[in-house]
């Protein structure tokens, strides 16, 4: 049994299951620094907010990111579960609102690295959290190596991070080109969703969803979800600053809103968009929060 096929016979099990199963979203984004672990605390501080218990499992395995963000530093991480043979359960950290998270350690140099049994390992492990939480949430590495393909593979509902920066866009296509062209991708049982991070207007981040999705149907005959946006917004680099979650440090800040009408969306099946601020309501807004 290979890594992919050790992956898919969990998302099996977990269909065919009478037990209640745990919803998993995989955030993902075709390159790094567009705010993919940013939205992956962020969300998770929206769900709790709206009573939903939560689990982020740190795939981005080498760095340390959410734990950073929550400036919560983990006693365990990843690495315990590979090297010592913990549980998923006796390596997770409580961090604001009873969220958990797993790390996924600064030690590990990556999934490809490690040996077939190592690899086995950790995916049979997954399933231990699948009643320990109602969502969770799966914030893989950048890019489309081998290990983030195989979480996105196996994942029934993808959240795609993607900015204005052409470069962000071309390589968001790559990611899902990729993924089109993986025949274990069960694309009819598989939900697509775009988030449209750092944008200046509404009309911005629309605009980026229909450059991703223009290509796409043309060129692999797929359609793509438009979840919504998240603006351009510097109370998210003060957060980060100070170790805080911007849902949390500044639940009015306008990132805060727009992540908080993804989560509602999420959960409702249909789309909260948040509306931005326009003309003098948005230049005080800012005036007031540019220190």
């Amino acid at each position: 049994m290979d890594q992919a096929t050790g992956l898919r016979n969990v998302v099996k099990k977990q269909q065919v299951s009478q037990q209640p199963q745990a919803r998993v979203l995989t955030i993902t984004s075709g390159k790094g620094g567009v705010g993919k672990s940013n939205t992956a605390v962020n969300l998770a501080v929206q769900f709790s907010k709206l009573g939903k218990k939560v689990i982020i499992f740190d795939a981005d395995i080498g760095l340390a990111n959410v734990e950073v963000m929550f400036g919560v530093f983990p006693k365990y991480n990843l690495s315990d579960v590979i090297y010592k043979g913990m549980s998923m359960s006796e390596v997770i950290t409580n961090g604001p609102l009873d969220i958990g998270f797993i790390s996924g350690g600064s030690g590990i140099l990556g999934m490809n690295n490690l040996t077939r049994e190592q690899i086995l390992s950790v995916v049979n492990k997954l399933s231990e959290l699948d009643n320990m939480a109602d969502i969770i949430l799966v914030d893989t590495g950048a890019g489309i190596s081998d290990s983030v393909m195989e979480f996105v593979v196996a994942s029934p509902e993808v959240l795609l991070v993607t900015t204005p920066e052409p470069s962000s866009l071309t390589d968001s296509y790559s990611l899902i080109k990729t993924l089109h062209r993986n025949l274990d991708f069960n694309y009819q049982d598989t939900v697509i969703n775009v988030i449209a991070n750092r944008v200046s207007s509404m009309e911005d981040g629309q605009a980026v969803f229909d450059k991703l999705e223009a290509v796409v149907s043309k060129f692999l005959n797929w359609n793509i979800n438009y979840l919504g946006l998240i603006p351009q917004d510097t109370q998210i680099d003060k957060a980060v600053r100070q170790q805080q979650v911007v849902s949390l440090f500044d639940p009015q800040a306008p990132s805060a809103q727009a992540y908080a009408k993804i989560a509602e969306s999420l959960l409702s099946g249909e789309n909260h968009f948040y509306e931005m601020r326009s003309g003098f309501a948005r230049m005080m807004y800012h005036f007031l929060n540019r220190k």
